[in-house]
């Protein structure tokens, strides 16, 4: 199944930033919608948003960190359109800080959501996937995936799990499934304003260009999903050009 236009297409995180975005755009280009995060309110307003501009859309409370929240987001995909084409992955969370400031409960969190939320997802896709000899993961990692700097050490050693993650996951998929990193650069999300670390949220604030726009990742993401059936895009790095 080639394109976007009819795609069942399941996104966690999906009530601000990368995801918001990326419900939006694809959306726009006719996709079927099942929508999750954590913040019943925030998620409700997009979903219903989306719905008054003409979207099918679906949506349900869902944290990640709990296996059976991701299941339940799949099972209603399938119970509201009868299946399931793209899963993105794309719930995070990034509370950075030096290792000598010992935060030992954001580094918990960020192994929870960033790791083992991708686990769960593909836990909960994998099956109807294979099923239906057809499907497609797209995962968000990270910039911080590919290079480790500073404060980030715990945040990049989730990403490059990601990315390990969806590479083996990619190799064992086979002919019928497609799998996607999408690897953004420093984005202007609410995520980043309020849980990363004062140098990261200082870089937003004083220099636009320093970072993107949510819309730019999810481009990226659409881009991925809208080739031919048989073309896999493995991985997309999207960055500002300000950044190193």
């Amino acid at each position: 199944m080639s394109g976007i236009d009819g795609k069942v297409v399941v996104i966690t995180g999906a009530s601000s930033g990368i995801g918001e975005a990326t419900a939006v755009l694809l959306a726009e280009r006719g996709a079927k919608l099942v929508l999750g995060a954590r913040g019943a309110d925030r998620l409700e307003k997009v979903a219903t948003h989306l719905a008054e501009l003409g979207a099918e859309v679906a949506f349900l409370p869902t944290d990640v960190r709990e296996r059976a929240d991701v299941t339940a987001l799949v099972d209603l995909a399938k119970e509201r359109f009868g299946r399931l084409d793209v899963f993105i992955g794309n719930a995070g969370v990034m509370p950075i800080s030096p290792m000598d400031d010992l935060e030992v409960d954001d580094w918990e969190a960020m192994v929870d959501v960033n790791v083992k939320g991708v686990l769960h997802g593909i836990a909960a896709a994998l099956p109807v996937f294979r099923a239906q000899r057809s499907g497609h993961f797209v995962t968000t990692a990270s910039t911080a995936g590919h290079r480790i700097v500073p404060t980030m050490a715990v945040y990049a050693g989730t990403k490059f799990a990601v990315r390990a993650i969806c590479e083996g996951l990619r190799q064992e998929a086979g002919k019928d499934l497609r799998v996607t990193i999408v690897s953004p650069g420093m984005t202007d999300t609410e995520g980043a304003r309020t849980t990363a670390g004062p140098e990261v949220r200082a870089s937003i604030s004083t220099s636009p260009s320093a970072s993107m726009p949510p819309s730019a990742v999810a481009a990226a993401i659409a881009y991925a999903i809208d080739q031919p059936a048989n073309v896999d895009v493995g991985e997309i790095v999207i960055r500002p050009t300000a950044q190193a």
